[in-house]
Protein backbone atom coordinates (compact mmCIF):
# COMPACT_ATOMS: atom_id res chain seq x y z
CA UNK A 1 0.00 0.00 0.00
CA UNK A 2 1.57 3.19 -0.68
CA UNK A 3 2.34 5.57 1.89
CA UNK A 4 0.29 8.84 0.01
CA UNK A 5 -2.85 8.21 -2.32
CA UNK A 6 -4.92 10.28 -3.90
CA UNK A 7 -8.20 8.25 -4.07
CA UNK A 8 -9.42 4.98 -3.05
CA UNK A 9 -9.37 3.26 -6.27
CA UNK A 10 -7.58 0.11 -5.04
CA UNK A 11 -9.73 -0.76 -1.91
CA UNK A 12 -12.98 -2.44 -1.63
CA UNK A 13 -14.68 -0.46 0.86
CA UNK A 14 -18.32 -1.66 2.44
CA UNK A 15 -20.51 -1.19 5.15
CA UNK A 16 -23.39 -3.08 6.61
CA UNK A 17 -26.79 -0.58 6.30
CA UNK A 18 -26.36 0.28 10.47
CA UNK A 19 -24.88 3.69 11.17
CA UNK A 20 -22.06 2.52 13.50
CA UNK A 21 -21.10 0.05 11.10
CA UNK A 22 -20.60 2.94 8.41
CA UNK A 23 -18.90 5.16 11.06
CA UNK A 24 -16.22 2.31 12.55
CA UNK A 25 -15.59 1.45 8.66
CA UNK A 26 -15.01 5.36 8.04
CA UNK A 27 -13.30 5.93 11.32
CA UNK A 28 -10.52 2.63 10.34
CA UNK A 29 -10.27 4.39 6.75
CA UNK A 30 -9.03 7.71 7.99
CA UNK A 31 -6.85 6.01 10.70
CA UNK A 32 -5.38 4.39 8.04
CA UNK A 33 -4.71 6.98 5.74
CA UNK A 34 -5.28 10.35 7.71
CA UNK A 35 -5.24 13.69 5.85
CA UNK A 36 -1.26 13.65 6.18
CA UNK A 37 -1.20 10.54 3.55
CA UNK A 38 -3.46 12.05 1.51
CA UNK A 39 -2.92 14.62 -1.09
CA UNK A 40 -5.79 17.82 -1.67
CA UNK A 41 -7.84 16.72 -3.71
CA UNK A 42 -8.85 13.29 -2.15
CA UNK A 43 -12.23 12.86 -3.46
CA UNK A 44 -14.81 10.82 -1.27
CA UNK A 45 -14.05 7.21 -1.39
CA UNK A 46 -17.05 5.01 -2.55
CA UNK A 47 -18.47 2.72 0.06
CA UNK A 48 -20.56 -0.48 -0.94
CA UNK A 49 -23.43 -1.00 1.36
CA UNK A 50 -26.77 -3.50 0.30
CA UNK A 51 -30.56 -3.26 1.04
CA UNK A 52 -31.13 -5.37 4.32
CA UNK A 53 -33.07 -7.90 2.57
CA UNK A 54 -29.34 -8.79 0.64
CA UNK A 55 -27.12 -8.19 3.58
CA UNK A 56 -24.80 -10.69 4.39
CA UNK A 57 -22.18 -8.92 5.89
CA UNK A 58 -23.69 -10.12 8.96
CA UNK A 59 -26.07 -13.13 10.02
CA UNK A 60 -29.44 -12.15 8.64
CA UNK A 61 -32.17 -13.96 10.71
CA UNK A 62 -34.30 -11.06 9.70
CA UNK A 63 -34.29 -11.92 5.76
CA UNK A 64 -33.61 -15.49 6.08
CA UNK A 65 -36.11 -17.65 7.35
CA UNK A 66 -34.46 -21.09 7.80
CA UNK A 67 -31.36 -19.11 9.13
CA UNK A 68 -33.83 -18.14 11.70
CA UNK A 69 -35.04 -21.11 12.08
CA UNK A 70 -31.68 -22.66 12.99
CA UNK A 71 -30.82 -19.98 15.41
CA UNK A 72 -33.91 -20.14 17.69
CA UNK A 73 -33.98 -23.61 17.92
CA UNK A 74 -30.03 -23.56 18.82
CA UNK A 75 -30.48 -20.94 21.33
CA UNK A 76 -33.66 -23.05 22.69
CA UNK A 77 -30.99 -25.90 23.06
CA UNK A 78 -28.92 -23.82 25.50
CA UNK A 79 -31.63 -22.27 27.27
CA UNK A 80 -32.49 -25.73 28.17
CA UNK A 81 -29.10 -26.70 28.98
CA UNK A 82 -28.76 -23.13 31.46
CA UNK A 83 -31.81 -21.92 32.55
CA UNK A 84 -31.86 -24.64 35.67
CA UNK A 85 -28.30 -25.19 36.13
CA UNK A 86 -26.16 -23.77 38.90
CA UNK A 87 -24.63 -21.28 37.42
CA UNK A 88 -27.61 -19.90 36.47
CA UNK A 89 -28.38 -19.75 40.32
CA UNK A 90 -25.27 -17.92 40.72
CA UNK A 91 -26.21 -15.11 38.01
CA UNK A 92 -29.80 -14.58 40.09
CA UNK A 93 -28.41 -14.84 43.16
CA UNK A 94 -25.56 -12.17 42.18
CA UNK A 95 -27.79 -9.94 39.67
CA UNK A 96 -31.60 -11.29 40.10
CA UNK A 97 -32.95 -8.61 42.36
CA UNK A 98 -32.44 -5.90 39.01
CA UNK A 99 -34.50 -8.27 36.65
CA UNK A 100 -38.08 -6.49 35.82
CA UNK A 101 -41.46 -7.56 37.72
CA UNK A 102 -42.56 -8.98 34.09
CA UNK A 103 -39.29 -11.59 33.95
CA UNK A 104 -38.33 -11.54 37.66
CA UNK A 105 -35.20 -14.71 37.41
CA UNK A 106 -32.56 -14.52 34.76
CA UNK A 107 -32.44 -17.16 32.17
CA UNK A 108 -30.76 -17.42 28.70
CA UNK A 109 -34.28 -16.58 27.32
CA UNK A 110 -35.29 -14.21 30.11
CA UNK A 111 -36.36 -10.56 29.19
CA UNK A 112 -34.52 -9.01 28.74
CA UNK A 113 -32.37 -12.17 27.43
CA UNK A 114 -28.78 -12.95 29.30
CA UNK A 115 -27.27 -11.85 25.75
CA UNK A 116 -29.62 -8.83 26.38
CA UNK A 117 -27.63 -8.09 29.88
CA UNK A 118 -24.16 -8.97 28.54
CA UNK A 119 -24.61 -6.39 25.81
CA UNK A 120 -25.97 -3.88 28.70
CA UNK A 121 -22.47 -4.89 30.64
CA UNK A 122 -19.78 -4.62 28.20
CA UNK A 123 -22.10 -1.18 26.63
CA UNK A 124 -21.16 0.66 30.37
CA UNK A 125 -17.42 -0.64 30.52
CA UNK A 126 -17.10 0.61 27.76
CA UNK A 127 -18.80 4.32 28.28
CA UNK A 128 -17.08 4.70 32.09
CA UNK A 129 -18.06 5.06 35.65
CA UNK A 130 -21.19 7.75 34.81
CA UNK A 131 -22.85 4.21 33.26
CA UNK A 132 -21.82 1.55 35.63
CA UNK A 133 -24.36 -0.96 37.04
CA UNK A 134 -24.27 -2.13 40.61
CA UNK A 135 -20.61 -3.96 41.69
CA UNK A 136 -22.80 -7.28 41.44
CA UNK A 137 -22.69 -6.95 37.44
CA UNK A 138 -19.23 -6.93 36.97
CA UNK A 139 -18.46 -10.19 39.78
CA UNK A 140 -15.76 -11.96 37.63
CA UNK A 141 -17.41 -15.28 38.16
CA UNK A 142 -20.69 -14.01 37.25
CA UNK A 143 -19.30 -11.68 33.74
CA UNK A 144 -17.42 -15.62 32.98
CA UNK A 145 -21.01 -17.79 33.15
CA UNK A 146 -22.87 -14.66 31.17
CA UNK A 147 -19.94 -15.27 28.32
CA UNK A 148 -19.68 -18.46 27.95
CA UNK A 149 -23.59 -18.77 27.80
CA UNK A 150 -23.71 -16.23 25.54
CA UNK A 151 -21.26 -17.59 23.14
CA UNK A 152 -22.61 -20.62 23.38
CA UNK A 153 -26.40 -19.44 22.28
CA UNK A 154 -25.25 -17.68 19.50
CA UNK A 155 -22.49 -19.77 17.87
CA UNK A 156 -22.56 -23.34 18.69
CA UNK A 157 -24.55 -23.89 15.16
CA UNK A 158 -21.64 -22.54 13.31
CA UNK A 159 -19.49 -25.30 14.96
CA UNK A 160 -21.93 -28.41 14.59
CA UNK A 161 -23.69 -27.58 11.77
CA UNK A 162 -23.12 -26.96 7.71
CA UNK A 163 -26.33 -25.60 6.94
CA UNK A 164 -26.07 -23.29 9.99
CA UNK A 165 -22.75 -22.24 8.62
CA UNK A 166 -24.08 -21.75 4.63
CA UNK A 167 -27.04 -19.82 5.61
CA UNK A 168 -24.93 -17.64 8.71
CA UNK A 169 -21.89 -16.65 6.87
CA UNK A 170 -21.72 -18.81 3.97
CA UNK A 171 -22.66 -16.12 1.54
CA UNK A 172 -20.28 -13.58 2.90
CA UNK A 173 -17.00 -15.84 2.70
CA UNK A 174 -18.20 -17.32 -0.74
CA UNK A 175 -17.67 -13.40 -1.57
CA UNK A 176 -14.23 -12.97 0.52
CA UNK A 177 -12.54 -16.25 -1.16
CA UNK A 178 -13.88 -15.66 -4.64
CA UNK A 179 -12.28 -11.94 -4.07
CA UNK A 180 -8.97 -14.03 -3.27
CA UNK A 181 -9.13 -15.88 -6.29
CA UNK A 182 -10.55 -12.87 -8.36
CA UNK A 183 -6.55 -11.59 -6.75
CA UNK A 184 -4.37 -14.33 -7.71
CA UNK A 185 -6.07 -14.87 -11.35
CA UNK A 186 -6.29 -10.62 -11.81
CA UNK A 187 -9.59 -10.74 -12.61
CA UNK A 188 -12.86 -7.82 -11.50
CA UNK A 189 -14.17 -10.36 -9.41
CA UNK A 190 -11.76 -9.16 -6.83
CA UNK A 191 -14.15 -6.30 -6.03
CA UNK A 192 -13.62 -3.59 -9.01
CA UNK A 193 -16.70 -4.57 -10.47
CA UNK A 194 -18.60 -4.00 -7.63
CA UNK A 195 -17.21 -0.57 -7.03
CA UNK A 196 -17.56 0.37 -10.15
CA UNK A 197 -14.63 -0.52 -12.45
CA UNK A 198 -14.96 -2.49 -15.76
CA UNK A 199 -11.33 -3.00 -16.36
CA UNK A 200 -10.22 -6.07 -14.42
CA UNK A 201 -7.00 -5.84 -14.53
CA UNK A 202 -4.25 -3.66 -13.67
CA UNK A 203 -5.24 -0.69 -15.16
CA UNK A 204 -7.67 1.98 -14.25
CA UNK A 205 -11.42 1.14 -14.70
CA UNK A 206 -13.54 3.48 -16.82
CA UNK A 207 -14.55 4.79 -13.16
CA UNK A 208 -10.85 5.14 -11.78
CA UNK A 209 -11.00 2.10 -9.94
CA UNK A 210 -7.84 -0.68 -10.14
CA UNK A 211 -7.04 -3.72 -8.89
CA UNK A 212 -7.96 -4.51 -5.62
CA UNK A 213 -5.50 -4.59 -2.66
CA UNK A 214 -7.22 -3.83 0.27
CA UNK A 215 -10.84 -4.74 0.82
CA UNK A 216 -12.28 -3.00 4.44
CA UNK A 217 -16.06 -3.60 5.68
CA UNK A 218 -17.44 -2.72 8.59
CA UNK A 219 -19.72 -5.60 10.25
CA UNK A 220 -20.44 -6.71 13.59
CA UNK A 221 -19.38 -8.94 16.33
CA UNK A 222 -21.94 -11.73 15.68
CA UNK A 223 -20.04 -11.83 12.19
CA UNK A 224 -16.77 -12.13 13.35
CA UNK A 225 -17.36 -14.58 15.73
CA UNK A 226 -19.66 -16.65 13.30
CA UNK A 227 -17.08 -16.75 10.48
CA UNK A 228 -13.99 -17.49 12.64
CA UNK A 229 -16.09 -20.73 14.16
CA UNK A 230 -17.03 -21.80 11.16
CA UNK A 231 -13.39 -22.06 10.17
CA UNK A 232 -12.49 -24.06 13.76
CA UNK A 233 -10.73 -21.17 14.92
CA UNK A 234 -12.94 -19.71 18.06
CA UNK A 235 -12.49 -22.60 20.18
CA UNK A 236 -12.64 -21.57 23.58
CA UNK A 237 -12.67 -17.48 22.64
CA UNK A 238 -14.93 -14.49 24.48
CA UNK A 239 -17.79 -12.73 23.22
CA UNK A 240 -15.69 -10.65 20.85
CA UNK A 241 -14.76 -7.16 22.10
CA UNK A 242 -15.26 -3.44 21.14
CA UNK A 243 -13.20 -2.80 17.95
CA UNK A 244 -12.31 -6.53 17.50
CA UNK A 245 -11.67 -7.20 13.73
CA UNK A 246 -10.77 -10.26 11.59
CA UNK A 247 -7.99 -9.87 8.75
CA UNK A 248 -7.84 -12.74 6.03
CA UNK A 249 -4.35 -11.89 3.85
CA UNK A 250 -3.73 -13.82 0.93
CA UNK A 251 0.38 -13.92 0.12
CA UNK A 252 2.01 -15.23 -2.84
CA UNK A 253 5.12 -17.17 -2.42
CA UNK A 254 8.73 -15.12 -4.02
CA UNK A 255 9.12 -18.10 -6.69
CA UNK A 256 7.13 -21.48 -6.90
CA UNK A 257 10.52 -22.56 -7.61
CA UNK A 258 12.08 -21.76 -4.36
CA UNK A 259 13.24 -23.85 -1.71
CA UNK A 260 10.31 -25.05 0.43
CA UNK A 261 11.53 -22.97 3.15
CA UNK A 262 11.14 -19.78 1.61
CA UNK A 263 8.77 -17.09 3.11
CA UNK A 264 5.62 -15.63 1.02
CA UNK A 265 6.14 -12.33 -0.33
CA UNK A 266 6.08 -8.99 1.75
CA UNK A 267 4.71 -7.00 -0.48
CA UNK A 268 5.84 -3.66 -0.23
CA UNK A 269 3.77 -1.90 2.41
CA UNK A 270 2.32 -5.32 3.98
CA UNK A 271 3.35 -4.67 7.32
CA UNK A 272 1.62 -1.31 7.62
CA UNK A 273 -1.61 -2.02 6.23
CA UNK A 274 -1.45 -4.96 8.09
CA UNK A 275 -1.44 -3.23 11.24
CA UNK A 276 -3.02 0.31 10.73
CA UNK A 277 -6.74 -0.80 10.75
CA UNK A 278 -6.46 -2.53 13.95
CA UNK A 279 -5.50 0.10 15.34
CA UNK A 280 -7.99 2.64 14.26
CA UNK A 281 -11.28 0.78 13.75
CA UNK A 282 -14.46 2.32 16.05
CA UNK A 283 -13.55 3.54 19.71
CA UNK A 284 -14.69 2.85 23.25
CA UNK A 285 -18.11 4.67 22.82
CA UNK A 286 -19.40 2.44 20.11
CA UNK A 287 -20.38 -0.99 19.02
CA UNK A 288 -17.74 -1.59 16.27
CA UNK A 289 -16.06 -4.29 14.17
CA UNK A 290 -14.55 -4.70 11.14
CA UNK A 291 -13.55 -7.77 8.68
CA UNK A 292 -10.79 -6.74 6.19
CA UNK A 293 -9.09 -8.63 3.73
CA UNK A 294 -5.35 -7.91 2.63
CA UNK A 295 -4.75 -8.65 -1.12
CA UNK A 296 -1.34 -8.64 -1.85
CA UNK A 297 -0.95 -11.25 -4.18
CA UNK A 298 -0.27 -11.64 -8.00
CA UNK A 299 1.27 -8.43 -8.50
CA UNK A 300 2.97 -9.37 -11.54
CA UNK A 301 -0.14 -11.20 -13.53
CA UNK A 302 -1.22 -9.44 -16.66
CA UNK A 303 -5.14 -8.27 -16.79
CA UNK A 304 -7.69 -10.85 -17.08
CA UNK A 305 -10.11 -10.98 -20.18
CA UNK A 306 -12.65 -11.90 -19.01
CA UNK A 307 -15.87 -10.06 -18.06
CA UNK A 308 -16.95 -9.10 -15.07
CA UNK A 309 -20.05 -11.42 -14.83
CA UNK A 310 -18.01 -14.27 -16.48
CA UNK A 311 -15.12 -13.40 -13.61
CA UNK A 312 -17.18 -12.93 -10.74
CA UNK A 313 -18.85 -17.04 -11.86
CA UNK A 314 -15.36 -17.95 -12.23
CA UNK A 315 -14.17 -16.64 -8.80
CA UNK A 316 -16.83 -18.49 -7.19
CA UNK A 317 -16.74 -21.67 -8.66
CA UNK A 318 -16.46 -24.25 -6.33
CA UNK A 319 -12.49 -26.06 -6.43
CA UNK A 320 -13.84 -29.48 -7.30
CA UNK A 321 -15.51 -27.44 -10.77
CA UNK A 322 -12.04 -26.04 -11.62
CA UNK A 323 -10.28 -26.85 -14.50
CA UNK A 324 -6.64 -28.18 -14.43
CA UNK A 325 -5.50 -24.48 -15.67
CA UNK A 326 -7.85 -22.57 -13.23
CA UNK A 327 -6.68 -23.96 -10.55
CA UNK A 328 -2.87 -24.06 -11.48
CA UNK A 329 -3.60 -20.21 -11.06
CA UNK A 330 -3.73 -21.07 -7.15
CA UNK A 331 -0.22 -22.64 -6.90
CA UNK A 332 2.07 -20.46 -5.27
CA UNK A 333 -0.73 -17.92 -2.73
CA UNK A 334 -1.48 -18.47 0.68
CA UNK A 335 -4.01 -17.65 2.99
CA UNK A 336 -3.69 -15.92 6.67
CA UNK A 337 -6.08 -15.50 9.30
CA UNK A 338 -5.38 -13.25 12.23
CA UNK A 339 -7.97 -12.16 14.85
CA UNK A 340 -7.39 -8.99 16.82
CA UNK A 341 -3.66 -9.17 15.04
CA UNK A 342 -3.40 -12.63 16.35
CA UNK A 343 -2.68 -15.69 14.34
CA UNK A 344 -5.52 -18.34 14.52
CA UNK A 345 -5.10 -21.41 12.78
CA UNK A 346 -7.53 -23.54 10.25
CA UNK A 347 -7.56 -26.88 11.28
CA UNK A 348 -7.72 -28.18 8.02
CA UNK A 349 -4.94 -26.57 7.09
CA UNK A 350 -2.70 -28.62 9.37
CA UNK A 351 -2.25 -31.41 7.41
CA UNK A 352 0.52 -31.16 4.57
CA UNK A 353 0.60 -30.78 1.74
CA UNK A 354 -2.35 -27.50 2.91
CA UNK A 355 0.07 -24.97 4.39
CA UNK A 356 3.24 -23.49 3.83
CA UNK A 357 5.60 -26.22 4.74
CA UNK A 358 7.20 -25.55 8.35
CA UNK A 359 4.21 -23.19 9.09
CA UNK A 360 0.38 -23.94 9.30
CA UNK A 361 -0.83 -20.74 9.61
CA UNK A 362 -0.67 -19.65 5.80
CA UNK A 363 -3.03 -22.24 4.48
CA UNK A 364 -2.56 -22.96 0.73
CA UNK A 365 -5.49 -20.97 -1.00
CA UNK A 366 -7.16 -24.68 -2.69
CA UNK A 367 -7.05 -25.75 0.34
CA UNK A 368 -8.78 -22.77 1.91
CA UNK A 369 -11.19 -22.32 -0.54
CA UNK A 370 -11.77 -26.13 -0.14
CA UNK A 371 -13.09 -25.72 3.51
CA UNK A 372 -15.24 -22.49 2.39
CA UNK A 373 -16.47 -24.41 -0.77
CA UNK A 374 -18.33 -26.41 1.56
CA UNK A 375 -20.50 -23.43 3.50
CA UNK A 376 -20.61 -21.75 0.40
CA UNK A 377 -24.48 -21.75 -0.99
CA UNK A 378 -25.31 -21.43 -4.61
CA UNK A 379 -27.86 -19.31 -3.98
CA UNK A 380 -28.08 -17.65 -0.58
CA UNK A 381 -31.59 -16.34 -1.18
CA UNK A 382 -32.63 -20.31 -2.30
CA UNK A 383 -30.96 -21.95 -0.04
CA UNK A 384 -33.13 -19.53 3.15
CA UNK A 385 -36.32 -21.00 1.63
CA UNK A 386 -35.41 -24.48 1.30
CA UNK A 387 -35.65 -26.92 4.24
CA UNK A 388 -38.73 -25.09 6.11
CA UNK A 389 -39.30 -26.63 9.02
CA UNK A 390 -37.30 -29.58 9.05
CA UNK A 391 -34.84 -30.78 11.88
CA UNK A 392 -32.51 -27.69 12.65
CA UNK A 393 -29.80 -30.04 13.96
CA UNK A 394 -27.66 -32.68 12.09
CA UNK A 395 -27.51 -36.42 12.15
CA UNK A 396 -24.01 -36.79 12.27
CA UNK A 397 -20.52 -34.76 13.10
CA UNK A 398 -20.34 -31.56 10.88
CA UNK A 399 -17.51 -30.32 12.27
CA UNK A 400 -16.06 -26.97 11.02
CA UNK A 401 -12.78 -26.06 9.76
CA UNK A 402 -12.62 -29.08 7.66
Amino acid sequence: MPPLISDSDMMYLRTTPLPRALESMQQAFWGLYPPSSRTADFPPPTIVTRTPADETLYPNEGSCRRFAQLARAFAQRTADRWNDSPDMAYLNAKIGRWMPDASPVVKVDSKPRLSGIMDTINATLAHGPQTRLPKEFYDAKALAIIDRVSVEEWFSGYAESREYRMLGVGALMGDVVGRLVASAQASPADGIAEVGGEDGGLARGRGGERRIRLALSGCHDTTLAGLLTSLGAFDGQSWPQYTSHVAIELFQRRSLTAPATALPRNFPGEEGSSAAPAAQIGGSTTKSWSLWTALFGAAERGPSTLTAAAAAANARKPLSRLTPDEARSLDGFYVRVRYNDEVVRVPGCAAPPNHLPGDTSFCTLEAFKAIVDKFTPPNWKAACHENLGGDAFPTQKEPAGY
